[in-house]
């Protein structure tokens, strides 16, 4: 397991969560993942109950984040889709594993080719770095 989040493992999901010694949301999770990578992404404060202002807002900041194209950068935000709107991320880890957290379970770690997650990821992206 990567050192950069063994100790997220079991944090329970809290909606607009953003204190990785309370909980997270995914979100607050992706943030947290990234900063331990030395990247600072920006904060968006929206429920996790309000899919399609999700979806919209991951939309609208499309041409900020590159999407990977063969080999997977680690981290990676992964995107995915529940239902017609891509309303979920986690971050890839590398070996074919994302950590991402959700209600009944919290923070824990899966595999990119876990059939319950394989056909719901939309893709990985990396922060595009404007000049």
């Amino acid at each position: 397991m990567s050192k950069h989040v063994e100790d997220l493992i079991g944090l329970p999901f809290i909606d607009g969560g953003r204190n990785p010694t309370v909980g997270l949301d995914c979100w607050g999770l992706s943030t947290e993942v990234f900063r331990r990578y030395g990247i600072t992404l920006p904060d968006y404060k929206i429920s996790c109950e309000d899919a399609s202002l999700i979806h919209s807002e991951v939309n609208e900041q499309r041409p900020w984040w590159r999407r990977c194209e063969g080999d997977i950068t680690v981290p990676a935000l992964v995107v995915i889709r529940f239902t017609v709107y891509c309303d979920h991320t986690g971050v890839y880890i590398g070996q074919g594993r994302f950590i991402h957290t959700c209600k009944r379970i919290g923070v824990n770690i899966d595999r990119i080719d876990n059939p319950a997650w394989a056909n719901r990821i939309e893709g990985f992206y990396v922060p595009e770095v404007k000049k």
